[in-house]
């Protein structure tokens, strides 16, 4: 699939805004820590920073979490989120430290979705067999010349996503016999329908209410 920028400009992808708040001072000693950590090592950098937003920061869903982020920084304050906040999360990560990133989606059905946002034990799925978007993250390392996607969504049991810039290994392949669709749009900010149903909900149980069902 070929992926399609939103905005011709790289810089797009480098911006702040008040979800990808990589202008924050936690969003930036975060930063710092693993640029150290890594010696300045772009592709380790990334790999590193995807790996702590996947495992470090439990998907919501997964830990029965019910408060709603959506801010970077408040991703990384209180370690939760589903996987737009934590979308917002890494993007930022990159960002701070010159790296483009974009945010992406695919429409998931059936079992992916619930995969994506229910919890264990919690019952019925959000609009029962709709689909539901589920967001990731693309980036473009320097002298890569190309986006790669990643899912920081976090792994469980038949959940395996890698940082892999080669092969893809998202946490959910599509199935396009199921409806299930790719989006091919790069966005620099997340997608108005995404941001509003984190923004709109008290809760999570609310958050399952309003997730799109398409954008």
């Amino acid at each position: 699939m070929e992926l399609i920028q939103e905005h011709p400009d790289l810089a797009a992808y480098l911006a702040a805004d008040q979800a990808i708040d990589h202008e924050h001072p936690l969003v930036r000693e975060t930063a710092d820590a693993f640029w150290t950590a890594t010696a300045g090592n772009a592709y380790a950098y990334a790999e590193a920073v995807f790996a702590f937003v996947r495992d470090a920061i439990p998907h919501s869903a997964d830990s029965g979490d019910t408060r709603v982020s959506w801010r970077a920084s408040d991703v990384l304050a209180t370690r939760n989120g589903i996987c737009y906040a934590k979308s917002h999360a890494l993007v930022a990560l990159l960002r701070a430290r010159g790296i483009p990133a974009a945010l992406c989606y695919q429409l998931l059905a059936d079992d992916h979705s619930c995969s994506d946002s229910c919890s264990s034990g919690a019952g019925a799925c959000p609009g029962g067999s709709n689909p539901v978007v589920h967001g990731l993250v693309a980036l473009r390392l320097p002298g890569g010349g190309r986006w790669a996607r990643v899912d920081p969504r976090g792994n469980k049991p038949g959940v395996d996503a890698r940082f892999s810039l080669d092969v893809e290994q998202l946490a959910f392949p599509v199935r396009p016999d199921l409806g299930e669709v790719d989006y091919p749009g790069l966005y620099a900010a997340p997608h108005p329908a995404t941001l509003k149903a984190l923004q709109d909900s008290a809760d999570r149980p609310q958050l399952w209410e309003n997730l799109p069902t398409a954008l």
